[in-house]
This record gives C-alpha cells, structure tokens and sequence, in this order.
C-alpha cells in the first residue's frame, strides 16, 4: 500500500541537536538508493542542515526539504502521506509528539522516536493504538537509548536460556556522558508531571489486554551490593523495565513466567545518597511554576556537548539470566549513549523498519516485537557490542 510513496524516510525535527546527528549517521550510512527527506518547521534552518550533509556526501545537495509544525495538522499529514517511515526527534513528547503520531496513525505510515516518557507512550497507546492496527501503521517509540539496549539486552539473553521455562533477568547499567538541552528538559517536563503519568498509566492499564496463560511482570528491586558489578545496584525508574515488560508480553519466547529488575551500577554508596537528595530537591522545584520556569531557562533549546565530549562518554548494560537450571550473563556496550549512539540506533531503527523484510505485525509496538533479531543484526553490524560473557 505504501511502495508508491516519494519517500522511504523522513526525518522530522532534523534541525535539533539529536536529530542533526541522526541526519549526519544517515548521509554516512544509508544505502545510496534510499529515499529520504528532511522535514522542520524552519526551511533556513533545514538548508543549512542539507548543507552540512551535502559536505559529507555531494549527492544530497539536492536532499529533498519538507516544511512542517507541530502545530499545523495539515502538514503532518502531508508528511506522513508521503512517507514509508517517520523517525521524529522533535521533543519533549508530551507536548509536541501527538499530532504526527496521529498523522502517521491515520496514514498507514510508520513512526519512529526516541522519547523516555512513558506518560506520553501510554496515551499514545489509548489514543492511537486501535487506528494504527487498522491501518498497518507501526508506531514504536523508545529507539534510542531509551530503550534499545535495554529491550534488545533482554532479548538476547532469553535467546542463550532454554525454551518454555520461567526465566529471570536483571539488568545493571553503567556509563558516563552528557546530555543537551532536548534531554534536560523531557526529564524536568517528566517529572513536573507525575500525577499526569501515573493517570495515563492507568488509563492504558484498562484497555490493554495481557497474555491469558503467562506471566509477565518487571519489579523494583532493592539498593544492595551487587556482586556481578562490584558496585552499589540502585533500582532505576526509566521506562525500559515498561518496555522489556510489553515485549515480553508480545513475545512467547520469553516464556511462561518472565520476571525482569532494573538498576544503575554505582561505586560508592554517598553517591547514591547525593543522588537521591538531589533528585528530591530537583522534583519539589520543578513542581513550582517560578522555579520550574528558571531550571527550563538553564539550557537553550539545541544545545549539547562537543564532539571531544561525546568521545569520552560511554555505556554498558550487563544481563543476569537464568531458567531451566541455566544461567547467563551477557552485555551490551556503546559510546556516546545520548547523542552519538542515540542516533545510531534511531537511524538504524528507521532503516530496518524502511527495508527489511519483517513480521507483519501493526499497532504501538516496542522495539522488540516490531524488529527484533533484524535490529540486533544493523546494531551489531553498526558497531554496537552484544556479547556472552559466562
């Protein structure tokens, strides 16, 4: 239905800081056949975007420019009718990410983006689900670091685990980078808004239907020594333990019992302490107008580290799994794990959902349940390592 379309890919919000990397892993790494566009709501902007990419390959001087808003439905439609495959960076979400989700939905067309707001990815579900199934159009959030590694981890530690037996698995993240002004201000917007997520958490709750004869359940763990990192284990409230969760569910192969904890691996324990009283301190002045306005003016929209910045920055997921009487633990590493390998792994998503030949399926998807084994495969080729390590 969608092979007469002018494009395979757009690129929405190309002129931001995540999605001007993205623009630029796509010009170095697309097939020379692919075609793509760039689409923003400034067309200044996007010629400059086009200019940069143009001095890493020629041929996309001519890249095809596409003028759109947020705040103008018409021109999301237009793009999304145009369109295979819309990745959009242009965040945060809750406030920006509706419309072309509904465009795409309505369109047949599938969607892309790397949003961690679950508040957001539950009332797209509510919303957009239904009409997403109806038209064929594939709508999977979390393709960057949030939640990649971590749904992709999962998966490939079930696959070293015998078949149709409970399994467990436990995830413990390290690393050190930046973040730009796009990531600071989706996490003060996620937290000025809990009440608001934890009512779209229940409204999802009511409607979406859960596997009949298995059990699927990701738990908080507790803060405790962790002998497979030699650090502190500090449960981690992100969304990824909500996206191996709706993978697990979606696929049988995590058995009949699947149980999944997810932490931050620390050396010392004052830091976790330092943590926790800022994190308190930061929740209580977002929560209030005046401060909430003066932390958001902190970072400029479009900001980030340099490219010196993002060489030193790092990250690793190791997996504990066992089931059957077996047990394994594998791990996934990468660079830069919010700009550099962010983009990686929405680029990388945006062309696998484009070209590769994948399981008819349609509705809000994760990862996982949408590209699975074909994603773990562009990834590895694409440099990041998956790996067994006992």
């Amino acid at each position: 239905m969608r092979d007469d379309r002018p494009y395979d890919l757009v690129l929405f919000g190309a002129t931001g800081f995540t999605g001007a990397l993205t623009a630029e892993y796509l010009a170095r790494h697309a097939p020379a056949d692919l075609r793509w566009a760039l689409a923003g709501r400034n067309p200044e902007k996007l010629a400059g975007v086009r200019d940069r990419l143009a001095g890493i390959e020629p041929r996309l001087a001519e890249l095809p420019l596409l003028t759109a808003d947020v705040t103008d439905a018409d021109s999301l439609r237009t793009v999304a009718r145009s369109a295979r495959v819309v990745a959009s960076t242009v965040g945060p979400y809750v406030h920006h990410g509706e419309p072309l989700v509904a465009a795409c939905a309505q369109a047949g067309t599938d969607y892309l983006d790397i949003t961690g707001e679950p508040e957001f990815v539950d009332l797209m579900y509510v919303r957009h689900h239904a009409e997403a199934q109806r038209t064929g159009a594939r709508l999977v959030h979390a393709c960057g670091f949030d939640s990649i590694p971590h749904d992709l981890g999962v998966w490939f530690t079930v696959t070293k685990l015998p078949d149709g037996v409970p399994i467990t698995v436990d995830g413990y993240l390290r690393g050190g980078g930046r973040f730009s002004a796009g990531t600071y201000h989706s996490a003060l917007t996620a937290l000025s808004r809990t009440a608001q997520a934890s009512r779209a958490a229940r409204e999802r709750k009511a409607v979406e239907p859960r596997p009949d004869d298995r059990r699927v359940r990701a738990v908080p763990g507790r803060i405790g020594r962790s002998a497979e990192t030699g650090g502190w284990a500090v449960p981690l409230p992100t969304i990824d333990p909500q996206v191996v969760r709706r993978s697990a569910a979606a696929c049988p192969e995590y058995g009949p019992d699947f149980r999944y904890r997810h932490f931050v691996s620390v050396k010392r324990l004052p830091a976790v302490l330092a943590g926790a009283v800022g994190l308190g301190g930061l929740l209580a002045l977002v929560k209030l107008p005046p401060t909430r306005r003066w932390l958001f003016g902190r970072l400029a929209s479009g900001q980030g580290p340099t490219p010196q910045q993002r060489a030193k920055s790092w990250f690793t997921v190791r997996f504990v799994g066992a089931g059957g009487g077996r047990r394994v633990v594998t791990e996934v590493s990468g660079g830069d794990p919010g700009y550099d390998e962010t983009a990686k792994m929405l680029a990388e998503s945006a062309l696998c959902l484009a070209l590769d030949d994948l399981p008819p399926t349609a509705g809000q998807l994760t990862p996982v349940a949408a590209m699975g084994d074909h994603l773990l495969q562009r990834l590895t080729r694409a440099g990041l390592t998956f790996r067994t390590l006992e």
